[in-house]
């Protein structure tokens, strides 16, 4: 390197950071849990940095890149997502930003399965019970039952990186699978755990045979036990299939009245409204919610109506929290390492200073063969 950089993060992501300072950069941090005010990061931006580092919290837009103009070179989120920053705005300013797909793919798809358990089996209802001394006696299907997982079938809806995962760990339910996804059908992977099913039927391990398939997105909902979503968020006019309220009224009354849902893709995905008057009047059985229109979650949303507390399961956009996956160095195990390394690969011109080879660049459309910015 031939220049010291500086770097503002939003907040602290652990050890990644001194990495940062091992390699001379100044690194500030902002010390509250809670994401520092936009007027703050603006203030940090125009004094000089050359690095931001951010989280879904944060937003990014026009006036974050007016501010760094012509001094700040990289926005690095410490995330899969970035519907907080502004693409086109980024693009004009000509302004790399990165994000840490692909890490949390496993520790997202095991939490949305424990969720699912959680849900069918009512953990949360029977631990209630317990905790306040309501738990008098022992009956076979008094005072509740559960439902159980192993056997069901289930609807995969987006098969990228974490749907994937999660059908590799349905598999291991015993579960069948049908898949939706309108941009992409991964009709290999889908074939694979085929054969893995078949396999293990022929070898005992299931008792029953198991079947996977791609099918639409009405027939999944009208036909499964589980909803497990995994899309993007896809506004109208972003995409001839928009995902936006994808589970709106409609689609909500399509599913079976015995059926569960549970969401850790993106909270706008789900009509809120729709879903409380779903489990409210009992079109679905129950729902297990990871992410929100709004976060945190507001105190008058209706999700939070006690009417449905037993069968709504609310959770702190936690799906990626596991130690790993949140805070290792390693790029290729953990968010932070991941953020830190596509910050680095942009400030010290990795990759030849080209922005369109940079593994954790999202918006390489906008950038051709770069020199390198260190220099």
């Amino acid at each position: 390197m031939s220049k010291k950089f500086r770097v503002f993060a939003t907040c602290d992501i652990g050890e990644s950071l001194e990495l940062l300072r091992k390699r001379a950069y100044e690194v500030e941090v902002y010390p509250e849990p809670q994401a520092p005010p936009k007027k703050l990061i603006i203030e940090k931006v125009k004094s000089g940095i050359d690095g931001l580092i951010t989280t879904l919290r944060d937003p990014i837009d026009a006036e974050i890149f007016a501010a760094g103009k012509d001094t700040l070179k990289v926005v690095a989120q410490m995330a899969v997502g970035f519907d907080n920053i502004n693409r086109a705005d980024a693009n004009r300013y000509k302004l790399p930003f990165t994000h840490t797909a692909d890490v949390l793919t496993e520790a997202t798809a095991e939490f949305a399965f424990f969720m699912l358990g959680a849900l069918a089996r009512k953990m949360w209802s029977a631990e209630h019970l317990t905790r306040e001394n309501k738990w008098s006696f022992w009956h076979p299907y008094l005072p509740f039952l559960g439902d159980e997982v192993t056997g069901k079938t289930i609807a995969i809806i987006g098969t990228g990186r974490i749907g994937l995962a999660m059908i590799k760990k349905c598999c291991g339910f015993d579960m069948n699978i049908l898949c939706y996804d309108p941009a992409y059908q991964n009709h290999e992977y889908v074939k694979a755990i085929q054969e893995t099913m078949d396999l293990r039927h022929a070898k005992g391990i299931q008792k029953e045979k198991t079947w996977i398939k791609y099918t639409s997105f009405e027939d999944a909902l009208k036909q499964v036990d589980f909803v497990s979503v995994h899309v993007p968020l896809l506004r109208e006019g972003e995409s001839e299939t928009p995902t936006y309220h994808l589970f709106n009224e409609k689609n909500l009354k399509m599913m079976k009245p015995t059926a569960f849902l549970v969401n850790t893709s993106r909270g706008p995905v789900v009509d809120e409204a729709a879903l409380a008057r779903a489990l409210k009047e009992n079109w679905i059985a129950g729902a297990a919610l990871d992410v929100y229109e709004k976060e945190p979650l507001p105190a008058d949303s209706p999700l939070r109506d006690p009417a449905i507390e037993d069968r709504c399961r609310l959770y702190p956009h936690f799906a990626s929290a596991g130690k790993i996956t949140r805070l290792s160095t390693d790029p290729n195990k953990g968010m932070a390492g991941r953020c830190v390394q596509g910050l680095i690969d942009v400030l010290e011109g990795n990759y030849g200073g080209d922005i369109t080879k940079m593994p954790y660049v999202v918006n390489k459309e906008a950038f051709g063969k770069l020199t390198n910015i260190a220099s």
